[in-house]
């Protein structure tokens, strides 16, 4: 008879042991489903996924495990829409809690963008909004004029000014500062 396996989660764990803890592999596993979604700038959504994700180590958003493994999963139910919760509830101890930041954050059928930016701007979690914005730094990193009208593009602008950058401003000073300054170089062009 061995000896029984459980965790002990240490509060003073350093950058480095959070992230050699962190145990996304499932997670990207179930992110994979989005290869096959395509984006009007090219590529897939996987790709923005692990670009969400690499955003918030670079502002190294080291200590929850919950708003990374979101991070890699945020679209995947808006973009995959025969995805299974329930097994995706059942993928670790975190698994919950990751699910209800993911769908905090996913555009609820009918639900206009505005109305959508707007709650999560009003009622959403700390997590929630600096999931948006690190999904958004994304988006606008490779916004391009060439893809959209001059019309969308400017709206999209718009509404990142009016909605997603006081976000950033309420949940790091750091985000904040990259979006303002993609808002003005986006303008420019």
């Amino acid at each position: 008879m061995g000896v029984p396996q459980f965790s002990i989660k240490r509060t003073n764990m350093t950058d480095e042991e959070k992230l050699r803890n962190l145990v996304l592999a499932p997670y990207i596993l179930k992110a994979t489903a989005l290869i096959g979604v395509q984006r009007k700038v090219g590529g897939n959504q996987f790709r923005h996924a692990m670009a969400t994700l690499t955003i918030l180590l670079d502002y190294k958003l080291f200590s929850d495990p919950v708003l990374l493994k979101a991070s890699v999963i945020h679209d995947l139910i808006e973009d995959v829409p025969n995805t299974n919760i329930e097994e995706l509830k059942r993928i670790d101890s975190d698994a919950c809690k990751v699910i209800d930041l993911v769908q905090e954050v996913t555009r609820h059928l009918g639900e206009s963008k505005v109305h959508y930016l707007k709650r999560i701007l009003n009622s959403g979690s700390p997590n929630a909004k600096l999931l948006k914005v690190a999904d958004r730094i994304s988006n606008l990193t490779d916004l391009h004029l060439g893809i959209f009208s001059p019309e969308k593009f400017q709206r999209y602008i718009n509404e990142t000014e009016k909605y997603v950058l006081p976000m950033a401003k309420e949940v790091s000073p750091n985000m904040y500062k990259e979006l303002k300054d993609l808002i003005i170089i986006r303008r420019e062009k």
